[in-house]
């Protein structure tokens, strides 16, 4: 009897996200090497490649191109001799493969060429940034050119003549030139988000403060070295993940999720840091039970996911149960960003603008003085069917207090 194998999807992977079959690596009939990537899933977040069960010859494929898919759905088969007519049997082995990243997994290549068969992402960075093959050295398996290989040449100095995108140039006709971009499947997905966020699900109502950095600056400057020793950069960020544990714990409604019958308020802080991936769109890592971590803690994390999102070595897990989210858009310059877009189905956004030495009047000795301190804006904006204006006040009071005493 013929051994067979479905491919399909790990329970659980893919929680929050839509997915969708973005590239066929073999076709049916192909010969295919165990563990070897044959197919490419696409989410909002991550591309993953999925790996052949066995060795064997690819039977069938069950789920075609830009198909949605579901954790659990059979994707294709694989069978010892090769193709067969039938369906798929229920008895056949279901089988779980873990999903890599396109870091993780690198697509076989003939011998001697190093850039015969490139996986999709892969040849989507080409193509996006108008790429020179020659130019890149593999690292991969036969020398082939891996996602980080491309990645870390973008990166580079040498990179920036040849990284400017070449999209084709639109006839004019006597309008304006213009190039068409294809969209990626990220910005596609943020697209879809962001409208299904402000205009079809939460009304969104921001309320604005602002905050004294100074505390935070002069014990980053005395915690630094000694959080440097240990190999972990500390950041301003990691305050505020800190702070807004304390503001949670303060206004527990902040935590929480909507429902038509209840408030359904988490008892772990989960805080997602928006990390910006330059023109490609972001992504939202999550520190898991942040209440449970001190300072040093949060910046470790906060570092290994930060650093693995930039690389693309991301897993659908980090991006999962997230309860409550910070974009840190000051780092970019921006002082404020009314109203930052919830990360559904999350019930508030914090904002953190950029720092900027400003003239504040102060009163001193009973007198009002003029002084110059480090100021930012920050704001938190909210779903107004579970929250109003005083839980949210009471958010930012909590968290201001909290940057500016502490010690």
């Amino acid at each position: 009897m013929t051994e067979t194998m479905n491919i399909i999807i790990p329970e659980g992977q893919q929680e929050g996200t839509v997915s969708t079959i973005g590239t066929w690596l073999k076709k049916p009939g192909d010969t295919v090497a165990a563990n070897e990537p044959v197919v490419e899933l696409e989410t909002d977040k991550v591309n993953t490649e999925i790996a052949a069960p066995m060795a064997g010859i690819l039977d069938a494929i069950l789920k075609e191109e830009g198909e949605e898919v579901q954790p659990g759905d059979i994707l294709g088969r694989i069978s010892a001799d090769g193709p067969k007519a039938q369906a798929p049997s229920e008895a056949a082995p279901q089988v779980v493969l873990p999903v890599q990243t396109p870091a993780q997994m690198e697509v076989q290549t003939h011998d001697g060429d190093r850039s015969s068969l490139l996986s999709p992402s892969v040849r989507r960075l080409f193509s996006e940034h108008g790429l020179d093959r020659s130019q890149i050295m593999g690292t991969g398996k036969g020398g082939r050119i891996t996602y980080n290989d491309v990645q870390q040449y973008l990166a580079s100095p040498k990179s920036a003549v040849k990284a400017e995108p070449k999209p084709a140039t639109r006839p004019t006709n006597g309008t304006i030139p213009s190039r068409m971009v294809p969209h990626t499947s990220m910005r596609r997905r943020i697209a879809d988000h962001m409208v299904e966020s402000l205009m079809r699900v939460a009304p969104h109502v921001t309320s604005i403060f602002e905050m004294d950095m100074s505390a935070i600056m002069a014990d980053r400057k005395k915690q630094k070295p000694l959080f440097a020793a240990r190999g972990v950069h500390l950041t301003y960020t990691a305050y505020f993940v800190a702070a807004s544990v304390a503001a949670c714990d303060a206004v527990p409604e902040v935590n929480s999720r909507f429902h038509e019958h209840a408030v359904e308020i988490f008892e772990d802080v989960n805080v997602g840091v928006g990390t910006a991936l330059g023109d490609k769109g972001l992504v939202v890592p999550v520190i898991h039970r942040a209440q449970q971590m001190n300072l040093l803690g949060i910046a470790e994390k906060l570092q290994d996911l930060t650093e693995r999102a930039r690389h693309n070595n991301m897993v659908p897990s980090d991006m999962q149960n997230g309860t409550f989210t910070i974009s840190n858009h000051g780092v970019s310059g921006s002082l404020i960003a009314a109203p930052i877009i919830i990360n559904q189905p999350q019930s508030a956004i914090l904002g953190v603008g950029k720092m900027q030495k400003r003239i504040m009047v102060v009163e001193v000795n009973g007198q009002d003085a003029t002084v110059i301190k480090p100021m930012c804006y920050v704001t938190l904006s909210i779903d107004h069917r579970l929250l109003d204006a005083y839980q949210t006040n009471k958010f930012l009071s909590k968290f201001v207090e909290v940057i500016e005493n502490w010690t």
